[in-house]
Parts: C-alpha cells; sequence; structure tokens
C-alpha cells in the first residue's frame, strides 16, 4: 500500500498535478515555540516577538505552522537570527530575515538513537 501511494505521488509529481497549497489565513500570534513557515523555510517563536513584527512577518508571507502531522522537511532557521530579528529596528527587519533565510539548513534526523561518530559530518 506504502508503495502504492509512492508511486502515484511521484506520477503526479512528475505530470504536475499536484496542487499547491494555498496560503492559510492569517491569525493571531502564536505563542512561544511555535513554528512559522513559509515555502521550505520554519523559525521557532521565542519569547520577545512584539505584534508588529508578527504582522510584518505575515505580510511577507509566513504563517503559523497548525496541521499536523506535517511530513514536509524544511529548513530551520537558527535561533540566533530569530533573536537578531527581534531585536532589529523595523527598517532592518528585511535584511536580517534574508540573512536568516539564507543561513537556514535542514535538521539532522537520525533514524537510531546510537551516538554518531565524531568523524561522520553533520550538515
Amino acid at each position: 500500500m506504502v508503495v502504492i501511494a509512492l508511486l502515484r505521488s511521484r506520477v503526479r509529481g512528475f505530470l504536475s498535478l499536484q496542487k499547491e497549497r494555498a496560503l492559510p489565513r492569517r491569525g493571531p500570534k502564536p505563542g512561544i515555540g511555535a513554528c512559522i513557515v513559509r515555502d521550505d523555510v520554519r523559525m521557532t517563536i521565542q519569547a520577545g516577538m512584539s505584534n508588529d513584527l508578527w504582522r510584518w512577518l505575515m505580510q511577507e508571507g509566513w504563517r503559523e505552522l497548525t496541521y499536523r502531522p506535517d511530513r514536509r522537511h524544511y529548513r530551520e532557521v537558527p535561533l540566533t537570527w530569530m533573536t537578531r530579528l527581534i531585536d532589529a529596528a523595523p527598517e532592518m527587519r528585511g535584511q536580517v530575515l534574508a540573512a536568516a533565510v539564507t543561513r537556514a539548513a535542514h535538521r539532522v534526523h537520525l533514524a537510531d538513537s546510537r551516538p554518531v561518530h565524531s568523524y561522520v559530518a553533520r550538515h
């Protein structure tokens, strides 16, 4: 059954039959620890985010991740860059956000819980 679903998904993607997911409606400011997404990038909300910053992020296309389970793979913005965005002046937000998105990277998901040897490179 899983193989059939995987093949169907691949064929639909190859034939461009998949629909782009519409941008969710605007919502209230998410709580601390919630995730917000835009395209393939995800950020975690930290303390100190103002309502003004949240409105600006929504204008830029960011929305709270509300559907579970989400199987998509996102690039994570480092928490230090989220802090920089919170501390940035309103006129600098665009530049800080662009720099944060360029530094976003995929998280490493290990299939088993065994420790990783020091010679294994993590990207």
